[in-house]
């Protein structure tokens, strides 16, 4: 017996697969379990296994095709069955509804006014007025303006007439200006070759389009900035690494910080949910990571209660996945707040979408050396720009800059972490 095999739903936001590779062809065996194709999903490239033992029968694309989720995507049963049939029975049981055909609308009909006996009288259109000529497109003009116009080498049809109806006459050849032409440029302008190409969206690229679309749209996002002294986190990062046991980054500091300062306002650890707000009494912080596609964002659970070289390992972990494509769906779900790093990049200050359902997300600048004025005097010092775009509906402006005070503590005191 035929089994259809639909496109299953491998991410909580997936919407459609494009396969990848497909890993049997038609007419080969496939056994329950082995390999059937790889499915590019929005966020990864996941195995589908066949659950059936038989022969591929058939499959709706190739490799590359997309096919939305819970719709047929292959046919594995046995070598005599009648493919076409168990297509066709499968698509007429899953055919929408047919809705009521509209009527047709019917053509506008000029008004036509009644006769004296009630009967319909009717009325020829109006000829269109055509300027300086008449109706059939011939050009109207006395016999001797024609002749007048034809010794000078004038265009009739750029003649405006004044005679009767239009009628170009004698005074209007006497009297006739050519039209302006433009004079050509000094110089002719450099001629270039204009070119551009089309690039289909990937899934994830489609996904992002689509998500911070509805954040930006949905959510009444403000924006909170601080600046912090980022001298003492430098010196504690370069003392720890100089010990040679474990290398941590600016970001797993970072990250560190933002999950302690929410575990002391759960308020901002929300998320908005229509009728009432979620509070997190676990801290879950996303991690933006930019990849070949877009932007994918892992998750490092309960990062309050772990250490720097705990964040730093699981950071690093999580990244290689992103990069390789083979992060899993529980690997970037169950965020509770979100931090974007554009300070590699040289980025002094930016703002960022929210990642829902998040509450809020903390977009990260660069570390600067400028000059700041410690016990009166201006010294060199070591400044980051941090803004934290918030959702209105479940964040407030105080509940959110009292997060960013805390923010600040921990990072120009770094030593207060490790207590």
């Amino acid at each position: 017996m035929a089994e259809i095999i639909e496109m299953p739903k491998l991410s909580d936001t997936m919407v459609e697969g494009v396969v990848a590779a497909w890993h049997k062809k038609v007419g080969e065996e496939v056994e329950s379990g082995e390999l059937l194709a790889e499915i590019e999903t929005d966020k990864a490239t996941m195995e589908l296994e066949s659950f059936y033992d038989g022969t591929l029968l058939y499959v709706k694309v190739d490799t590359g095709g997309s096919v939305p989720v819970g719709e047929l995507l292959a046919v594995v049963g046995e070598k005599d069955e009648d493919v076409e049939a168990i297509v066709q029975k499968y698509l007429d049981a899953n055919a929408a509804p047919e809705e009521p055909a509209a009527e047709e609308e019917k053509a506008a009909e000029p008004s036509v006014p009644a006769s004296s006996n009630g009967s319909a009288t009717p009325v020829a259109a109006p000829a269109p007025v055509v300027a300086g000529g008449s109706s059939d497109g011939r050009v109207k003009a006395s016999p001797l303006a024609r002749a007048m116009a034809q010794e000078k080498g004038i265009d009739l049809a750029t003649v405006s007439g004044t005679g009767p109806e239009g009628r170009i006459i004698k005074r209007d050849i006497e009297n006739y200006t050519p039209p302006a032409v433009a004079a050509p440029s000094a110089a002719p302008l450099p001629v270039g070759v204009e070119r551009s190409y089309d690039e289909p969206l990937s899934q994830m690229r489609k996904t992002i389009a689509r998500r911070l679309s509805e954040s930006k749209f949905t959510a009444p996002h403000f924006y909170l900035t601080m600046e912090i002294d980022m001298q003492h986190t430098w010196d504690t990062r370069k003392a720890i690494n100089a010990a040679g046991d474990v290398k941590i980054s600016f970001n797993d500091i970072i990250i560190k910080a933002v999950a302690m300062a929410l575990r002391k306002h759960p308020k901002v650890n929300s998320s908005f949910q229509g009728d009432h707000i979620r509070f997190n009494d676990h801290v879950h912080i996303g991690m933006a990571v930019a990849v070949d596609q877009g932007l994918v964002v892992p998750v490092i659970r309960f990062a309050d209660s772990l250490s720097f070289s705990q964040i730093s390992s699981e950071a690093k972990r999580l990244a290689g996945l992103a990069r390789d494509r083979k992060l899993q769906p529980a690997d970037m779900s169950g965020n509770t707040f979100t931090v974007s790093n554009l300070g590699m990049f040289g980025i002094e200050e930016f703002t960022a979408i929210i990642n829902t359902p998040d509450s809020a997300i903390l977009a990260v600048g660069a570390i600067r050396d400028v000059p700041v004025v410690k016990n009166g005097a201006v010294v060199p010092g070591k400044t980051m720009k941090v803004t934290m775009s918030c959702d209105h509906r479940s964040v407030d402006g105080a509940v959110g800059s009292a997060f960013l005070q805390t923010l600040k503590q921990f990072l120009e005191n770094p030593v207060s972490m490790l207590v």
